[in-house]
Order: C-alpha cells, then sequence, then structure tokens
C-alpha cells in the first residue's frame, strides 16, 4: 500500500473503529478454553455528556481491555448507563417548564412516559461519543440500570433485605435537597466552605430587663427555636437555668436548658436549639424531651408554623429577618464568617437537615466482609494510599437512606393498608396475597398503596457487576453460565469521589449476595483540573469539549495526551501541550514507517554494524517490555506508557533507524529490513492499547491481512530473557557520539566535517564492536586508542576519556570553566547516589540488583570525577 505523507486521524479512527464493529472484535462469549477478562463500565448517567473524567477514565479501561484481548484473554467490557434519578428528574421538569408544563399538574404516570420519552432520546449520547474515543466495549451487552431484569433485580434485593430485617422505615434527621425535593444519603453531600455572617440576636428574659445573646449563621430559623442552652459549668449563665427567653419578633417563650455540648467559646457561649433543623440540635432535643418545629417547606420555602414570612425562600428569609431584627433592636451586631456548609451532589443546592419518614439500609453488620476484604487485600485499591479513607468510612458508616421523593427511578415495593399496616412485596398481587396472609382479613388492589418514593440511584448501581451478567440470579439464587464465567470481575476504574458510594457498596452487595468479592482491583483516577488547579467543569468554563480535542488532534493523541501525567489516584494536570505532544508522537510513529517503506531493498550481505544494531535493539526491546509488563501488574498505566513512548521516540526513531538507514538512495538489505518489519510490528503491538487506531492502520499498511489479524486480536509480544550488559555498552556509545555532537554545536563544527576520536579506555573491544556505528552517528574520520591528545577537546563518558583535535586553537579558560562545571555536576550525582546507599533501609530492602546499579553509579562517578580532576589540573 501506499503510504499518505500525512496522518489523518479522522479517516483512520472512522474505518477501523466500523471494521472492529463489523467483524464483531469487541464481542465476548463464554469460552470455557480461554481466561476469562472482564470490566464493567461506571455507568455514566443518561443525562451525560462525555466530560474530560470520562475521558481519562475510559481510555484505562480501554488500554486495560486491549491489553488483555491481546494477551489472549477473553476480553469483555460491559457498558451502560445509570437513570440517576435526581440529574434525569430535574432536567425532564426543566424540559417540562419550557413547554410550559408544571410537574405537578402531571400524574405520575403521565410524568414517566415524559421521562422515557426523554431518555430514548439523549439517554445514549454518551455511549455513542465514546467509541469516538476508541471505546472496545461489547456493545451488544449494553445495559441501563431501569432495564426491566434490572430492575426486577432491584425489587429482588429490597424485598429480600427487608424480610432480613436489614432494612426499616422510621422518622430520621436526614440530609434535604429543597431543589430535588427528596433525600439525599450522607455521601451525596459536598462540604463546601462558604463565606457567611454571624448574626448575634438578642434573646429577652422572660420578666426580666436581662437579655441573652446568641451568634448564629441561620437567623431565618429562629421562629423554630424551642430552647436556649447553656454549658452546666459556665458561671456566667448558671442565674438563668430553669428560666425562659422570649423568641424576638414572636415573643414565643422558650426554656433554658443546660447541656454539655455547647462549646463556650464559640460565639457567645450559649446555643438557640433547633431540633428540626439542626442534626446537633435534634440529638440535644431528644436528651431533653424537647419540642420539634418544623418552619420549611419541602422545597425551602417558609411554612405556616414560621408565623411571619410565610412563602418567602429561606435565604430570602435570612435577610429579611436581620432587617426586621434591627428594625426592632434585637440585633446587636453581625460579623463576617466562614461555613461549612453541605450542598447537593446533584443540584448544588444548599442541603437542610430535616426530620423525615425515610426507608433505611442498616449497616452496620453487612459491611463487615467488605471491610475485611479490602484491608487484608482480596481486593487491592490502587494507588492503596486509598486503604485508609476506606477504612474510616467503613468503620464510622452510618444507616444508608435509601429512599428519594421522586418519581424517575425504582419505586419501593411497600404497600400501605387501610389499617397503616404495610407490605412489602415485589407486586401488587404478591402484596395483597400477603396483606390477607398476615391480618386474617380481605383485601383487593384497590385497598393498597404503593409507596411514592423511589430508591437511591445508588441502590441498583451497586448490584451492576452482577446484574450486567445475571439480573434473574437475585431472584433464583443460581449462576447462569455469564455470570458463573465473568464474575468476579478483575479491574475496576473510577473516580475516588465515588469510592463510599459506588465502589464500596458494590463490594457490601457482592459479598452479601455471592459470598464473592465483585472485582479484584480497583484503580482510582485522579481529577481532571486546569493549570490553575481548578477541577474542570462546565459552571466554570474551564473544560475543553473532549470531542473538539478528538477532532483537532485525533483520538490517539488525546488517549496519550491525558495518560503523559496522570498516575493512579493523583490529579491530572491538564494542559492543551500535553494532547498536541500526543498527536507529535502520532506523526513521529507516522513518519517512522514512511521511512521504512520508502527503502529499496537489495540481496546483500547484512553489514556488521546494522547486526549490531539489530542485537541491541532487539534487547532494549526486551528491557523496556519487562518495564511495561511491571507498571501494569502496579497500575502504573501512565509510566507504562512513559516506557513505550521512550522506547519508540528515543531507542526505535531517534538511534535504530539511524543506525541502520542506508546512504541516500542506497538500498537496504533484505534481513535488515525484515528485522526492522518485526521490530516495527512489535512496537505497534504495544502501542495499540494506548493508541490503537494509527496502530492499527500502521499494521494494515505493511501488509494485507485477514480479520482475524487485525492488530486489535493479535498476540501480544512474549516477554524472554535480555542482557544488560549489551544494553549498557550500547548506551555507552551513545553517550560518546551526543558528546560528540555537542562539540560540534558548541564548536560551530558543520556536521558534513569528519573528525578524529581518540579514546583512552581499557575497552578497545567495546568500540570496535560499535565502530561502524560510532562513525556513521557521530561522522568520525578515525577511531583510535591511545593517551592524552594535544590541541583536542575532552569528555569523559564513564571512566574512558575521549578527545576530539580540532584545528582552532583551544580557549583554555572555556575548557577549564567546562570542566569545573562537569566536576560540580558529577559531585552532586555521586553525592545523591551515596545517600541512597547510605540509606541502611534502602540498602536492606531493595532488590540486590537495584542495589548493585547504585554501587556501579558509584564507582562509575567516582572514576569519572577522577579524570575530570586530572584533566583540569593539566590545564592549570
Amino acid at each position: 500500500m501506499s503510504l499518505a505523507s500525512k496522518y489523518n486521524p479522522s479517516t483512520s479512527e472512522s474505518k477501523w473503529y466500523q471494521y472492529w464493529m463489523d467483524h464483531q472484535l469487541f464481542q465476548s462469549k463464554v469460552d470455557h478454553n480461554k481466561e476469562p477478562f472482564s470490566i464493567v463500565i461506571p455507568p455514566p448517567n443518561v443525562t451525560g455528556v462525555l466530560h474530560m473524567g470520562h475521558m481519562l477514565n475510559n481510555t484505562i479501561q480501554d488500554i486495560l481491555i486491549r491489553k488483555a484481548r491481546m494477551e489472549g484473554k477473553n476480553a469483555c467490557w460491559v457498558p451502560g448507563t445509570d437513570h440517576a434519578s435526581i440529574a434525569t428528574e430535574a432536567k425532564v421538569v426543566a424540559m417540562l417548564k419550557e413547554k410550559g408544563i408544571d410537574k405537578k399538574s402531571l400524574t405520575r404516570e403521565e410524568f414517566l412516559s415524559h421521562a422515557w420519552e426523554w431518555k430514548e432520546k439523549y439517554g445514549g449520547i454518551i455511549l455513542e461519543q465514546l467509541k469516538k474515543l476508541g471505546a472496545s466495549c461489547d456493545w451488544d451487552r449494553t445495559k441501563f440500570t431501569m432495564d426491566e431484569d434490572l430492575s426486577r433485580a432491584v425489587i429482588s434485593v429490597f424485598v429480600d433485605l427487608h424480610n432480613k430485617g436489614k432494612i426499616y422505615r422510621g422518622i430520621r434527621m436526614v440530609n434535604w435537597d429543597p431543589q430535588g425535593r427528596t433525600a439525599l444519603s450522607d455521601d451525596e453531600v459536598i462540604v463546601k466552605e462558604i463565606p457567611s455572617k454571624l448574626y448575634y440576636i438578642q434573646y429577652a428574659i422572660e420578666d426580666s430587663e436581662e437579655f441573652l445573646t446568641i451568634a448564629t449563621t441561620r437567623p431565618e430559623t429562629i421562629m423554630a427555636d424551642v430552647a436556649i442552652c447553656i454549658h452546666p459549668e459556665d458561671d456566667r449563665f448558671s442565674h438563668l437555668k430553669g428560666k425562659k427567653a422570649l423568641i424576638p419578633l414572636i415573643n414565643r417563650a422558650i426554656p433554658i436548658i443546660e447541656d454539655d455540648y455547647v462549646d463556650r467559646e464559640f460565639g457567645t457561649g450559649c446555643l438557640k436549639i433547633t431540633p428540626a433543623h439542626d442534626i446537633n440540635d435534634y440529638e440535644i432535643g431528644l436528651r431533653h424531651k424537647l419540642e420539634v418545629i418544623d418552619i420549611l417547606n419541602d422545597d425551602g420555602t417558609l411554612n405556616e408554623k414560621a408565623q411571619i414570612l410565610v412563602g418567602e425562600d429561606r435565604f430570602v428569609a435570612r435577610k429579611k429577618i436581620a432587617k426586621l431584627l434591627k428594625e426592632a433592636n434585637q440585633l446587636a451586631k453581625e460579623e463576617s464568617y466562614s461555613s461549612n456548609v453541605g450542598h447537593s451532589e446533584r443540584t448544588d443546592a444548599v442541603i437542610e437537615p430535616r426530620l423525615s419518614m425515610q426507608w433505611f439500609l442498616q449497616m452496620t453488620d453487612i459491611t463487615k466482609p467488605a471491610l475485611a476484604a479490602v484491608m487484608d487485600d482480596s481486593i487491592k485499591l490502587f494507588p492503596p494510599k486509598f486503604k485508609n479513607m476506606y477504612r474510616s468510612w467503613m468503620e464510622n458508616v452510618r444507616d444508608w437512606c435509601i429512599s428519594r421523593q421522586l418519581w424517575w427511578g425504582h419505586r419501593i415495593p411497600a404497600y400501605y393498608l387501610p389499617n397503616g399496616e404495610y407490605v412489602v412485596a415485589k407486586s401488587m398481587e404478591e402484596a395483597v396475597k400477603l396483606a390477607n396472609a398476615s391480618f386474617d382479613t380481605t383485601f383487593t388492589a384497590e385497598d393498597l398503596r404503593q409507596d411514592d418514593d423511589v430508591l437511591d440511584t445508588w441502590f441498583s448501581s451497586w448490584l451492576w457487576p452482577i446484574s450486567v451478567f445475571d439480573a434473574d440470579f437475585f431472584e433464583t439464587g443460581k449462576k447462569n453460565q455469564d455470570l458463573s464465567y465473568y464474575y468476579p470481575t478483575n479491574d475496576l476504574v473510577t473516580a475516588p469521589e465515588i469510592l463510599f458510594f459506588w465502589v464500596a457498596r458494590m463490594i457490601i452487595a457482592g459479598y452479601e449476595y455471592t459470598g464473592e468479592k465483585p472485582f479484584k482491583n480497583v484503580y482510582l483516577t485522579g481529577i481532571v483540573r486546569d493549570k490553575l488547579g481548578r477541577k474542570m467543569s462546565k459552571s466554570l468554563g474551564n473544560s475543553p469539549d473532549p470531542l473538539e480535542l478528538i477532532k483537532n488532534f485525533g483520538a490517539d493523541g488525546v488517549r496519550t495526551g491525558m495518560l503523559f501525567s496522570s498516575p493512579a489516584g493523583n490529579d491530572l494536570p491538564f494542559d492543551e501541550k500535553l494532547v498536541e505532544q500526543g498527536r507529535n508522537f502520532s506523526n513521529k510513529i507516522w513518519n517512522a514507517y514512511r521511512l521504512i517503506s520508502g527503502w529499496e531493498i537489495s540481496e546483500s550481505e547484512m553489514p556488521n554494524e546494522n547486526k549490531a544494531s539489530i542485537h541491541w535493539f532487539g534487547n532494549r526491546f526486551q528491557q523496556t517490555l519487562a518495564e511495561i509488563e511491571d507498571h501494569f501488574v502496579k497500575f502504573r498505566i501512565s509510566d507504562a506508557l512513559m516506557s513505550t513512548y521512550k522506547l519508540v521516540w528515543d531507542d526505535f526513531c531517534s538511534w535504530y533507524l539511524e543506525m541502520i538507514k542506508p546512504a541516500y538512495q542506497a538500498p537496504i538489505d533484505r534481513e535488515t529490513y525484515e528485522h526492522t518489519l518485526v521490530y516495527f510490528e512489535n512496537i505497534l503491538k504495544i502501542l495499540h492499547p494506548f493508541m490503537p487506531f494509527i496502530s492499527e492502520e500502521l499494521w494494515h499498511q505493511i501488509k494485507e491481512r485477514e480479520s482475524k489479524e487485525a492488530l486489535i486480536v493479535s498476540a501480544w509480544p512474549t516477554m524472554t530473557s535480555f542482557e544488560n550488559k549489551v544494553i549498557e555498552d550500547a548506551q555507552h556509545i551513545f553517550d560518546v557520539i551526543s558528546q560528540v555532537r555537542n562539540i560540534r554545536a558548541s564548536k560551530g563544527i558543520s556536521p558534513k566535517e569528519a573528525l578524529a576520536l581518540t579514546v583512552k579506555t581499557k575497552r578497545t573491544d567495546l568500540y570496535e564492536s560499535f565502530e561502524g556505528i560510532l562513525v556513521k552517528l557521530a561522522n568520525l574520520s578515525s577511531v583510535s586508542f591511545g593517551e592524552q591528545v594535544e590541541q583536542a577537546v575532552s569528555f569523559v563518558v564513564k571512566s574512558d576519556e575521549c578527545f576530539i583535535p580540532i584545528s582552532e586553537k583551544i580557549n583554555v579558560a572555556e575548557e577549564k570553566e567546562n570542566l569545573v562545571q562537569e566536576i560540580n555536576y558529577t559531585k552532586g550525582f555521586l553525592q545523591s547516589v551515596m545517600k541512597k546507599l547510605g540509606n541502611e533501609r534502602f540498602v536492606a530492602s531493595a532488590p540486590a540488583d537495584v542495589v548493585e546499579k547504585e554501587q556501579q553509579k558509584q564507582a562509575d562517578a567516582e572514576s569519572k570525577l577522577k579524570i575530570l580532576e586530572e584533566s583540569l589540573e593539566k590545564l592549570s
């Protein structure tokens, strides 16, 4: 095939993705002759479009699945989307509002009809976008958390856990989202530090001229006050014990109580107690049997119990209350204050603590196997630093509030009876039977009312690694063929912020229902941030459009660009220059093959220098392959890419191709050419997981291939032993060549002018074996061995002193300055090596070969330092 002068990503990407799809190369079916390798996608919200976090996460998943596929494993990557109750309902409500339709005017069925219509229209966008990235998912397995079978699984689990006594219903203080109008679990609340104010409000003491001043950030809740609390050991207020205070503006009398919860140093040292609107106040209220007055509606407006400002939004009411207090001379002062305030993870609304009847999952016992599994590394977290965070959360876990006051989602299978009781069943028919059996009466479906709430979205996605393979398992208790084969899955790639939302809960469900872990490894990616360190988001306008990046730089360029600085668990400081570097890498690979494919081939004998080059690169490739494998085992994906990048850019393009390249318009011998093609094919193989499109394109440029020979399903290179000495010897010669080139550049000597090289060395055999390469790449007229050469520029490589005679007079001062600089650098290097070797822990725990390398570095540096100092002495 003729090769275009320039790589065109857009043409290549659409062509090869369609090719992979047409030949079903992403598809996976149970095959007991192959080792399974399965990954389930963290299901993106159906409301979502591709953002930079998705790009990073799915690139890493695709790299893992493509490598496993090439290793001969039965690779199965299951895609899907999450119904995202809160976010989707908000989108549908907004869409209806634009049409002039109020949700309140619709029945539940009418609203859900609109929601399903919206989902069918927009719900698959993000999965289509992932294809542009190159995601090699088995699209035939695509699942949605509200698919009929997955919905049955959720209901079965709810019924089962309720029957086990692990799900209960009760009035508790919950996190309330006034915008979403639903309860949230603790994990769905993001605490932000925001500028606020402390309002110092004066409460009159009943039947007295005295006042108590209370500092609060929430003056709009004073109408819900039921007590004032002082510390029992605070002498300042002890005389007020048993008295009453009057709430400003409404003059309702409330008792003054004592509790050691009070922080005597905060504010004025006493608190107003509002049990309906603060979790700590609620606990105090329980201890002192205080009344609970809830003055807020579910949308955050004040209700009739507030007595004043009824119908006003809570934040509007705050300002108005402050104004009214000033006018009544009951506001002593205001001062600026930074306050930690909970926000809804979905709507970003400020959370209200609220007493509410909700459904909960008791977490104390069900979490124990999941905690042990991570602590004993049955499930490994990468990086392991997240283990402590995981343990802390699991050991202090609260019961999970699983009900949501929404219509979009899995409706809670609880049915209320006319007598005030309820039954939990998988269907209305079952509920009627159960009700009649339980209460020895005759109920019909018309007598029962199903709970209006739906389940927390995470209550479906915590079953994801099981339900995507066998949703009926939760009903039958028997694993189908898919679940038996693919479960537990291998790797999970996700973001640290959902370690508790999702990862921990999947582990809990896995042990509860299968007795097994749901996955073996969890790779936690970092957060994609801009150059200022801010998290990329649409609201800040600091996030590039991923599809636009792909259009401008190619999917391979974007994939590699994102990984160039993305170690596990550490945030990615995204810079478009990284993506540009990725595109340049694509061009480098393309041009390397253009060079190779342009050579004419002769049947002449292979030159010795080519034999040395081929021998070296074969060893260097195997050394890099071992590095790459080690990085993958440790989930250092960006390091694996960097090893690949250096092998291709530096070793193959900058050294190997230059070493074997024939003279201008001269042919290359067939044996060298064929070795080079084999090396290039192996390079394409290790590139493929990172850069699937250009690698597949060039794979087919080399020769015509059948679909079963496509690169995506070709065999991963086999690891063999390699000779370190060959690699080190070659590097020694490369260092000499680089030094000669540096001398040319610093002295203004033309690259075309051949130079003589004299080397003072004990290893003449090394130079003789690489002489052809030295002469070719450094443009030398000769290589000789001997002592110091007069009128020459010298340099040192390890313990060898090299001399290049030049015709012009040597600038002694300049040479001395260069030597001093190199001596100082070598001393610094030697000092760092000595420090490492002086560390007893390093010497005792590091592998023997690593310690040996450091000792060799020490010996080389000491030898080089000695030669440099001798050279400086001769010039003095």
